[in-house]
Parts: structure tokens; C-alpha cells; sequence
């Protein structure tokens, strides 16, 4: 119960300081760049004109993050 306890505080913890312009992979393994934020969903840009809205909790990992 323990690790499992501690992969959803990690979880919660990447998903809180997600920021636009950040390289994120979603669960259906669709990479993107963070556009915008809401307080449950994110947007993507996957291409140059192509923009496409998720649920926060889609996104498995962020890859890179703007600094």
C-alpha cells in the first residue's frame, strides 16, 4: 500500500507543477507541448495549427519543461 501511496503523491505532485510550453506524453501516447491550462483540463499543441483539449489526469509524463 505504501508505494502505491507514494506513486500517487508523485503523480499529484507532476500534475500540479505542469506549466505551458512544457513537452507532455498523454496516456494514449499523443506528445504535445502544454498551450493552456484550466483547473481539470489541459491543451495540447501537437502540430503548428492543430490544438486539441485534455483532462489533466491524461497526461502520464512531462518530458521536458520550460525553464
Amino acid at each position: 500500500i505504501r508505494p502505491q501511496q507514494k506513486r500517487a503523491k508523485e503523480r499529484d505532485k507532476m500534475l500540479s507543477e505542469i506549466k505551458k510550453g512544457d513537452k507532455v506524453v498523454t496516456s494514449g501516447g499523443l506528445h504535445g507541448i502544454i498551450a493552456g491550462i484550466d483547473d481539470k483540463t489541459v491543451l495540447l499543441q501537437v502540430s503548428e495549427n492543430v490544438k486539441m483539449k485534455f483532462e489533466r489526469s491524461a497526461i502520464t509524463s512531462v518530458i521536458a519543461t520550460k525553464e
